[in-house]
C-alpha cells in the first residue's frame, strides 16, 4: 500500500494559492481517477488500486504547519512503510512549474516537510516538488499565500499530464529510475516540441 500526500491549507481563502499546490495536483489526479474523497482522521482522502498496488491519496486539513500530524495516523492505521510514502509539495527555489524528485533529505525550510519528518520521526519518504519561484520583493509568507497569475497557472495546467504520468511511473519503476526519468526535464523538451 501507498501513501500519496498533497500539502496545503483547507478553506476557501487558501484555494489556488502558491502553498496549495499539493491539493491542486491530488484533486487533478483523483479527477482524472473518478474518485470520491472522504473524511478521516482530519484529512480527505481517496483510496484506489493501480497497476495492482491499493492508494490512499490524502489531503491533510490540520493546516500546512501540522501536516505530519495527520499522516502520521494514516500511516499508523494502514500499517505503511514511510518509505512507501510520497509528498507532493511547493518548492520556492524552483522555477514556476519545475518539477524535481526526492527519495530522502532535509525539509529545505518548507514547514509542511518539516512536520512531516518530526512525526515519522525518519526523512525517508519521498517528495514530489513543485516549482513556485520567489518574488524577493514579496515577504516570503505573503508570497506563499498569494494566488498564482494566469501566466503561471497556464505553465502548472501544462505539466497535468507529466504529474500524472509520474503518480503512474511511481507504482512501475523503482524510484531511481523515476528520478532519472523526469528529473532530467527530457519529458519538457519534447513536450515542448508538441505543443
Amino acid at each position: 500500500m501507498k501513501l500519496i500526500v498533497g500539502l496545503g491549507n483547507p478553506g476557501l481563502e487558501y484555494e489556488n494559492t502558491r502553498h496549495n499546490i499539493g491539493f491542486i495536483y491530488i484533486d487533478s489526479i483523483a479527477k482524472k481517477l473518478n474518485l470520491t474523497f472522504k473524511e478521516k482522521f482530519n484529512g480527505l482522502y481517496a483510496k484506489t488500486i493501480i497497476e495492482g498496488e491499493e492508494i490512499i491519496f490524502l489531503k491533510p486539513l490540520s493546516y500546512m504547519n501540522l501536516s505530519g500530524t495527520v499522516v502520521i495516523k494514516y500511516v499508523n492505521y494502514y500499517k505503511i512503510n514511510p518509505k512507501d510514502v510520497l509528498v507532493i509539495h511547493d518548492d520556492l527555489d524552483m522555477e514556476i512549474a519545475k518539477i524535481k524528485l526526492k527519495e530522502t533529505g532535509s525539509s529545505g525550510g518548507h514547514n509542511g516537510i518539516k512536520n512531516i519528518i518530526l512525526n515519522l520521526q525518519t526523512e525517508n519518504f519521498k517528495r514530489l516538488k513543485i516549482g513556485i519561484d520567489k518574488n524577493k520583493n514579496i515577504p516570503t509568507d505573503k508570497y506563499v499565500l498569494g494566488r498564482f497569475t494566469s501566466l503561471e497557472k497556464q505553465e502548472l495546467e501544462n505539466i497535468e499530464t507529466i504529474i500524472f504520468n509520474i503518480i503512474n511511473d511511481y507504482l512501475k519503476l523503482p524510484f531511481n529510475d523515476l528520478m532519472s526519468k523526469y528529473n532530467s526535464n527530457n519529458w519538457r523538451d519534447k513536450n515542448e516540441k508538441t505543443n
